[in-house]
């Protein structure tokens, strides 16, 4: 699928390019956008993160997206759809984003989660899509509220892969079922 792209307004989600790896890694090192994800990756974490999402996209169809900026087409981040790998969202339809801090705050997280959203229910059978994130990530849980995802409580997890007294151990878990994002 190295060709897919899907395009916003604003921004284009596509396959992963070799040219990707270096901004990829200046997002992950920045301790403001990892301080609600986990550690700061140094290069060798983050260019093996861009390869396993490289190897999801190979074998499913889909993955977290490299995020482009059309004004300047500059890598802003991620955003895609994965199948889950921890706790209740595994195996689901899991929808998620990383942005880079210079562009927090502009509704690009929405906009482009709003697209990967469409293309799921488009693309893919699930009912539902799922999204988790560790508990205090208040800008990641307002933009699953701005989608019209639903909170469940009953469903908060300590993630598998966070060690035991790490404060972003913790996490939430939301969903939005295929009837209520087709009456969106």
């Amino acid at each position: 699928m190295a060709g897919f792209a899907i395009e916003t307004e604003r921004l284009v989600l596509r396959s992963w390019r070799d040219d990707d790896k270096t901004p990829f890694a200046a997002i992950c090192a920045d301790p403001r956008v990892m301080a609600t994800l986990g550690p700061v990756m140094d290069r060798a974490a983050s260019d093996a993160l861009l390869e396993r999402v490289k190897r999801i996209e190979a074998a499913h169809g889909h993955t977290f997206w490299a995020l482009e900026r059309k004004a300047d087409a500059a890598l802003i981040g991620w955003c895609g759809v994965i199948r889950g790998n921890a706790g209740p969202v595994e195996g689901k339809a899991e929808i998620g984003w990383r942005l880079a801090h210079d562009a927090w705050g502009q509704g690009y997280a929405t906009e482009a989660a709003r697209a990967s959203l469409d293309w799921l229910f488009e693309n893919l059978s699930e009912d539902a899509a799922w999204a988790i994130t560790s508990f205090g990530n208040q800008r990641s849980r307002a933009v699953m509220e701005r989608l019209g995802m639903r909170y469940h409580p009953e469903l908060e997890f300590d993630h598998p892969r966070i060690a035991e007294g790490d404060p972003l151990r913790r996490h939430v878990t939301y969903s939005v079922q295929r009837s209520v994002w087709n009456s969106l």
